[in-house]
């Protein structure tokens, strides 16, 4: 297990430039040196930062919603466009991992995103969300188990997942089983819906995440999204749809392996940082209390089956005629034997 030195951890509670990539890139880049200022080695963005999380989606129909279809898929990100790299660049003058959340595209679809850029500014994994949430699968498509993944780095081994992936019990053990050190959990804002549907809420999502820190014994690093007056007027047209999306919904945190809360709350409207300090060696406490994929753990009644190969949606003829003639040779030569 990866023993890191103790060092600083920030979670992002802020507002996009809504539907602007560009704009939101110039932010997300003085954000990594405002971080930076402040000796943060590991930057968590909030879900679909760039350009925005399409809370349209939540507000009217289809129909009225498709305005900003257009828009949102010019302004979402490319994993290898000059954006990415920009941010990359970035996060390596700065020394500083950094996981965004993103709207990805690729071609024509769209995809919920987290990239995780280590501090060389390398691209460590473009991951997407493994089944979007409600009506959110009227706006992107769905990830596969690959995307379940924990990876080494010099702070220690990191994962991520985006909002209610956390409520999906086998999707945290994949995680867990991966021997994961430091989450990044990514949220939209929790302003929607505030007081109407208390599932969607920052009470019961913020417990989810510091859960989340219990259950894994790992640090959490949770970061959300900010509804700003600029965000309303440009999606609330009407009094009713502005009732629905309030100002505000920030609860940025960040967790101990214990589940308790390592930092000091800022206010749901308020932009800044969230930070704290992250030491890996306190995971062995919480772990010999409670380790649920090791001695905690009961694999002869319990065991899940993870299928994490990637999935393609075109493979050509001419890829499969050779794997079979390859087998077809493997056959005969054993065949001779």
């Amino acid at each position: 297990m990866t023993l890191s030195q103790p060092f600083k951890a920030a979670a992002v509670q802020a507002a996009p430039e809504f539907l602007d990539l560009a704009g939101t890139v110039d932010k997300t880049i003085a954000l990594i040196e405002q971080a930076a200022q402040q000796d943060v080695k590991l930057l968590a963005f909030p879900e679909a930062w760039l350009p925005g999380y399409p809370f349209w989606s939540w507000l009217g129909s289809q129909a009225w919603g498709m305005q900003f279809v257009g828009r949102y898929h010019a302004n979402s990100i490319e994993r290898d466009g000059p954006e990415m790299e920009a941010i990359a660049a970035a996060a390596a003058r700065a020394g500083m991992t950094v996981v965004l959340g993103t709207s990805e595209r690729d071609h024509g679809s769209l995809y919920l995103g987290q990239t995780i850029i280590a501090g060389d500014g390398s691209i460590l994994a473009h991951r997407r969300k493994l089944r979007p949430t409600h009506v959110e699968r009227s706006v992107f498509g769905d990830g596969d188990g690959s995307d379940l993944r924990v990876h080494a780095t010099e702070l220690g081994r990191l994962g991520a997942l985006c909002c209610w992936e956390h409520l999906q019990p086998l999707v945290k053990y994949a995680m867990f089983a991966q021997h994961e050190q430091i989450h990044i959990a990514s949220w939209p804002a929790f302003s929607l819906y505030e007081g109407k549907a208390y599932a969607l809420g920052a009470d019961l999502n913020s417990a989810v995440t510091q859960v989340y820190a219990a259950e894994g014994q790992c640090f959490v690093i949770a970061a959300t999204m900010v509804v700003t007056p600029k965000i309303q007027a440009m999606l609330c047209d009407e009094p009713a749809k502005a009732d629905l999306l309030p100002l505000g919904g920030g609860c940025s945190m960040i967790f101990g392996p214990d589940g308790a809360p390592l930092a000091q709350r800022i206010a749901p409207t308020e932009e800044g940082l969230v930070i704290a300090e992250i030491d890996t060696s306190l995971i062995a406490y919480a772990k010999a209390a409670a380790d649920p994929i090791g001695h905690y753990a009961r694999p002869d009644v319990f065991q899940v089956l993870f299928d994490d190969r990637p999935r393609s949606r075109f493979t050509r003829a001419s890829i499969c005629d050779k794997a079979d003639a390859d087998a077809q040779v493997d056959v005969g030569d054993d065949s001779g034997l």
